[in-house]
């Protein structure tokens, strides 16, 4: 429910307005899952938020840890539906790799969610309550806070506009998380009219691309979202929600072996680079069941960041994490017995 939602409740109920305020931080900053905790408000209206309304919850249903000390979890959601997110712990940061759909409808062909039917979309306190489970788990291992979030686990957020947009508004807003937007970054396989969105709403998070190819024949070949949304009508679009917010585009490009690992790659690369600003995170790939590429070679790989670096291009290697657990980029598929038992 919205603050205004709230608000009108206690209003039929000659409750005085701030009692919105007090419910919101129990749920959103406390994090509690029954009226009766919540104990500054009054003994009488707890009954009748308890008869009018529910708290969804979602629980851990499976934990692995990875060799490295990643943590894929499982959630199971309130209607019994499992999304996956990760803990990423490297030496300065804690991450929290999150979902915002169950499934994905976008058919990436080196992308395991991709396999999986859309079941529907995530509400905004799923996502939220996805963070405070990493979050919790990134102290229990590690007594840690968590420093940063990625929307890059299940599904693609841009088609969960509404509900992604809140939940980062409750993540940030100091009666919710209080986290910088500026350490939630946002990841799209590119759809531009959303991105133009974006922009006009003025977002103060980060906006990463997944772009793989620059070049729309190759594009297409393994992400057919790009026959609606060319490079063309992408780099417009991008163009313009930097115009807008100031802030930089990271591209995300996972190099394959024998399909975009060639320096001409790299200057189509550098070619679309120049029409927007950002910096390139190179991601070797993870292999999937029944998926058709494989990993770059090494040489390969360094080659073609040295040509971007060349040209004047930022660029990161980025070396996966928690494969051994299918918690890297890519490989999230509800493989878990949470899932499996859903499902059956």
């Amino acid at each position: 429910m919205s603050t205004e939602e709230i608000i009108a409740f206690f209003a039929e109920h000659n409750q005085p307005k701030f009692r919105a305020s007090q419910l919101e931080q129990w749920l959103w900053q406390k994090q509690v899952k029954s009226f009766d905790e919540m104990t500054n408000l009054p003994k009488e209206i707890r009954p009748i938020l308890e008869e009018h309304f529910i708290i969804t919850e979602l629980s851990i249903a499976d934990e692995q840890l990875s060799n490295d000390g990643t943590v894929k979890l499982a959630f199971k959601l309130y209607d019994g539906k499992v999304v996956e997110g990760v803990l990423i712990p490297v030496k300065d940061r804690m991450t929290a790799c999150i979902s915002s759909q169950i499934g994905c409808s976008l058919t990436c062909k080196f992308c395991a969610t991709g396999k999986l039917k859309r079941m529907r979309n995530l509400d905004p306190d799923e996502i939220f309550d996805q963070v405070v489970a990493v979050k919790n788990i990134a102290q229990k291992y590690y007594q840690k806070p968590l420093t940063n979030i990625v929307y890059m686990g299940m599904g693609e957020p841009l088609l969960n506009y509404k509900n992604v947009v809140t939940s980062i508004d409750r993540i940030t807003n100091d009666i919710g998380l209080g986290m910088s937007p500026k350490r939630i970054t946002v990841s799209t396989a590119g759809i531009s009219k959303m991105i133009v969105k974006l922009a006009e709403d003025k977002v103060k998070f980060r906006l990463a691309l997944s772009l793989h190819a620059a070049n729309d024949k190759k594009r297409s070949e393994i992400m057919p979202i790009n026959d609606q949304n060319t490079l063309e009508s992408l780099s417009e679009a991008l163009d313009f929600f930097h115009s807008q917010t100031k802030n930089r585009v990271t591209f995300e490009y996972i190099i394959f072996r024998d399909f975009n690992d060639t320096l001409e790659d790299a200057q189509e690369l550098v070619e679309f680079h120049k029409k927007v600003p950002g910096r390139v995170n190179i991601i070797e790939y993870n292999p999937i069941d029944g998926g058709e590429f494989e990993q770059a070679d090494e040489a390969k790989v360094d080659a073609f960041a040295a040509h971007l670096e060349k040209n004047k291009v930022t660029v990161n290697i980025r070396r996966s994490r928690g494969k051994d657990i299918d918690a890297a980029c890519g490989q999230l598929a509800n493989k878990n017995q949470a899932a499996v038992e859903t499902h059956s």
